[in-house]
């Protein structure tokens, strides 16, 4: 049977995705200051400064990347346009990237907080995020904003309050030692991770998309270059300064406000952290998703549990940072296996951008996207001398992934006779706007599973008013993950949901309009599809999720009659 494809939803506003980015990409001068301070002292500032070009000429060429590629710009989507080998090694570094920063942020996260065994706790709160997101909570996009917003102001608050004492700054030029200085700048690269990220949500981003994502890498990316810049020379100016390589925030807090503003900042910082762990637990679920669906990983990484959520791929990502931590819990010691993941997957993406003739680019773009690539190219070569830890972790994700990537294809099980799945039209809400003048009804039933109830209810409502159709709307849970395809298909069992429910009004002489949308806010978008269908009731099931699934995913019902159009009705049955 043929089954049409249907757009993903672009409800990616450029403020949720810049607060998205920010949890990712700005969370880096929570520990690059002291990185930096720790590996060249007072002559920090000046790679500090060079470090800050870096991160203004890279989010420049992502914000072209980002136009490049309006359906998915991350290293795997966009490179296997080219080379899906080349894609699938992408793929892998950043997956090494996001289990470093996973461990990394995890642990810097306690220590700001204060704990005394930070490699404990955070062992503890990446199994915590991990099991938090086997519901796939759906309130991050708030979060993200209220506790990036918070971060960056107290991060200004600090630099405001450094301005009096710059006169008295300690600044030292860095040795007339060009590999030293230059394996110096090669240890703080780090402060590039997080931007990968933004590229990765071009497919649910509202169009147009280069505008949304122009918006969301602007002000982050200003903020991680001139505040983390400007903050590092302040540093200096603290006499005697001496440690402090996990919560170098919390030493300028204290010195420059108070005590209190250190203790402040370091309860902000910490929660962004942990902010950022979920958003790599996420990313590292995306990925093995994608790979799986792509039959580059065996199929049970795309396995979805009854939440939509893949189960087996969010076991692997909260196993791979909680192993590494085992294994090395200093951040200078995390900090060397970080970038060469990073460095790697943002060298491919901005490479094969460069070189790609099928895309019209301007010869300012294209030279700034080669630029790049060159300089993170030299990057990642340095890591990979110098770095030799860095270099055995990379090859070890890429070989186990590798392996993993050769018995999805060698040993994959013959495909089983596909079941019969009953044929259904399924309409998306526009179509079925569309059709309005044929199938018009004032009643809009609401889908999880086949209830009866709900269905003779819509038919005796709609034969009360001489009508002879009923919408009837299946919301899919959607998995977690920006880089899927722009146009998705209904699963089977959606399908045969509506195509049951169908036959079940045909016995009463009523059309059923079968519809399916695919989201993680089922209320939010039955709301929307009752508005734009002009319903007069819409009618649904009671609610059968556990208190602490609708805490994490939010209320449907909740949802739903706060959203309804004014006018509209809400029949609730069991």
């Amino acid at each position: 049977m043929l089954i049409k494809k249907v757009e993903r939803p672009r409800e990616l506003k450029w403020f949720h995705a810049g607060a998205m980015l920010y949890g990712d990409w700005g969370t880096s001068k929570a520990y690059v200051l002291g990185i930096a301070f720790a590996l060249s002292g007072h002559a920090s500032w000046f790679f500090l400064g060079l470090m800050s070009l870096l991160v203004l000429l890279v989010g420049f060429c992502y914000m072209i990347v980002c136009r490049m590629y309006p359906d998915g710009g991350g290293v795997y989507s966009s490179v296997k346009t080219r080379s899906r080998n080349l894609a699938v090694i992408g793929a892998f570094l950043l997956i090494a990237d996001y289990v470093i920063t996973a461990s990394l942020s995890a642990v810097e996260a306690f220590h700001y907080l204060g704990f005394h065994q930070p490699a404990l706790s955070a062992l503890g709160a990446i199994f915590l995020i991990g099991v938090i997101n086997w519901v796939g909570p759906t309130k991050g996009g708030t979060i993200s904003i209220a506790i990036a917003s918070a971060a960056s102001l107290a991060a200004a608050i600090l630099f405001v309050s450094t301005l009096p004492h710059l006169p008295h700054v300690e600044l030292k030029w860095p040795e007339r030692d060009l590999g030293k200085d230059w394996s110096v700048f090669v240890g703080i690269v780090l402060a590039l991770s997080g931007v990968e990220a933004i590229a990765n949500m071009t497919g649910i981003m509202v169009k147009p998309v280069e505008r949304t994502a122009r918006r969301a890498i602007w002000p982050v990316m200003l903020e991680v270059s001139v505040l983390t810049f400007l903050l590092g020379i302040a540093m200096n100016a603290i006499p005697g300064l001496t440690g402090h390589t996990e919560d170098m925030l919390r030493a300028l807090g204290n010195h420059y406000i108070g005590p209190w503003y250190g203790q402040l900042i370091s309860v902000v910082f910490g929660f962004l952290l942990l902010a950022a762990v979920n958003t790599a637990l996420t990313g590292l679920v995306s990925i093995q998703y994608l790979l799986a669906k792509d039959r580059e990983l065996p199929p049970f990484f795309a396995r979805l549990n009854r939440f939509g959520m893949p189960g087996f791929s969010l076991a692997v990502a909260a196993v791979m940072p909680m192993t590494v931590l085992l294994f090395e819990s200093d951040v200078v010691g995390l900090a060397a296996l970080y970038a060469i993941g990073v460095v790697g997957a943002i060298t491919l993406n901005l490479g094969m951008c460069a070189f790609n003739t099928a895309v019209r680019l301007s010869f300012w773009e294209r030279f700034l996207l080669i630029a790049a690539t060159l300089i993170l190219f030299f990057v990642e070569i340095t890591i990979c001398i110098q770095k030799q830890n860095a270099l055995f972790f990379a090859l070890t994700v890429l070989t186990a992934g590798l392996v993993l990537r050769f018995a999805a294809k060698r040993f994959a099980a013959p495909a089983l006779p596909q079941p019969q799945v009953p044929s259904v039209n399924v309409l998306t809400v526009s179509e079925a706007r569309e059709l309005e003048p044929l199938y018009s009804g004032s009643f809009l039933v609401a889908l999880r599973t086949l209830n009866q109830q709900l269905l003779d209810e819509a038919v005796l409502r709609a034969k009360a008013l001489g009508e002879n159709s009923v919408y009837l709307l299946v919301v899919e849970d959607a998995p977690p993950n920006p880089g899927l395809p722009a146009e998705v298909t209904p699963s089977e069992d959606s399908l045969r949901l509506l195509a049951e429910a169908e036959k079940e009004l045909e016995k009463s002489a009523v059309t059923g309009v079968p519809l399916w949308q695919i989201g993680n806010q089922p209320g939010r978008l039955i709301a929307q599809a009752a508005k734009d269908l002009g319903v007069n009731t819409v009618l649904i099931g009671a609610s059968r999720r556990s208190a602490l699934t609708s805490l994490l995913r939010g209320d449907v019902l909740r949802t739903l009659s706060r959203r309804l159009p004014r006018g509209c009705k809400l029949v609730i049955l069991g």
